[in-house]
């Protein structure tokens, strides 16, 4: 999969670019992450991306005008699809695994990633990205969230874990269900046990154990796993 963000700050993704699984899934071609700073496109000697909002208000917005240029720019690259345009937003729509899951099966991802008071909105209307928040919260830019939606994405490509099956049974891959409890070594560590069915090696029961346990810590579980049965 190919990557492309845009960004005011591209040094802020050196550091996640170069670490862990992400460093290995690009050294071997699965994922190929380029980076463009909204500022390569800016007229003038001081590259201006932004102005103070038209009625007033503190802050400052990201214009149209060097933000079209770089979108055109980078989507009319050779030898590469426009790809699907996703602005970091956090009016945007949650995140969420099955969003993941669609992106993922995508050839390319162009993200946009604001800062200030946003983007004017002329960007949201004439580009028509797909908007997302991976929170109700605010950061500081789109930085950050970028980064969660491309380690998101990227677990889900083949060959980027070295278990596909890693993938499977984690947190929110089926929907609404939390991953089961993990334990390894030591057996006992200040007073805390290893639950004995993780011990016993009986294949089906542990699997058993753990969709119960899964259930539970995602408020699903039946009344005679919590106790909670009144009859």
């Amino acid at each position: 999969m190919r990557v492309d963000v845009l960004t005011l700050f591209p040094g802020i993704f050196q550091g996640y670019l170069e670490e862990s699984l992400v460093r290995k899934a690009r050294d071997r071609g699965i994922l190929d992450i380029r980076l463009w700073n909204w500022r390569d496109w800016a007229p003038g000697p001081h590259k201006t991306v932004d102005d103070r909002p038209y009625g007033g208000g503190p802050g400052m917005v990201l214009m149209c005008e060097p933000l079209y240029q770089a979108v055109e720019a980078v989507q009319a690259e050779p030898d590469a699809s426009p790809g699907k345009l996703v602005m970091l937003t956090p009016a945007g729509e949650r995140l969420t695994q099955a969003r993941v899951e669609e992106l993922a099966g995508e050839k390319r991802l162009v993200l946009l990633c604001g800062r200030y008071e946003g983007f004017d909105e002329r960007v949201r209307q004439g580009l028509k990205p797909l908007e997302i928040s991976v929170g109700d919260f605010i950061c500081n830019g789109g930085e950050a969230p970028a980064m969660v939606l491309m380690d998101a994405v990227a677990r889900l490509l083949p060959g980027f874990l070295g278990d596909p099956k890693s993938a499977e049974e984690e947190s929110h891959s089926e929907p609404g269900i939390l991953e089961y409890p993990h334990y390894t070594r030591p057996r006992v560590f200040r007073g805390m046990e290893t639950p004995q069915v993780l011990l016993d090696g009986n294949h089906e029961a542990i699997r058993r154990w753990r969709r119960l346990m899964a259930l539970d810590r995602s408020g699903k579980a039946p009344p005679e796993l919590t106790g909670t049965n009144d009859d």
